[in-house]
């Protein structure tokens, strides 16, 4: 069994910056397909950013092209989000997700059997 466990949310100005790590803890060592993904208020959840498990191949989300960056530490097991030129609408509560199975970046939630808490991010106009 692993958990993963969300940091580095927080309130920002719109424009600003934030750093979110999902720390992967895990009494194996083994890849991981993990996406990030966020919902806001009344919608549904949607994936930001993905990194398949050799860490070659990521995936963005069009409207976070160019302003976030997805990327594993050497270990592999904390996983970062940059988040730059952040948006109002930015605004969401941002999940780490994590499969073993997958050999590629789902953008479908139900294909992630692990799920952290979540981290708010509040971007203010």
């Amino acid at each position: 069994q692993i958990q993963l466990v969300e940091s580095g949310g927080g309130l920002v100005q719109t424009g600003g910056s934030l750093r979110l790590a999902c720390a992967i803890s895990d009494l194996t060592i083994s890849p991981y397909t993990v996406a990030w993904f966020r919902q806001g208020p009344g919608k549904e959840r949607e994936i930001v950013a993905g990194i398949e498990r050799s860490g070659h191949i990521t995936h963005y989300a069009d409207f976070v092209k160019g302003r976030f960056t997805i990327a594993k530490d050497g270990a592999e097991k904390t996983v970062y989000l940059e988040m730059n030129s952040l948006k109002p609408e930015d605004t969401a509560i941002y999940f780490c997700a994590a499969s073993l199975w997958l050999s590629y970046i789902s953008t479908a939630p139900e294909n992630y059997y692990y799920w952290g808490q979540g981290t708010q991010v509040t971007v203010s106009s």
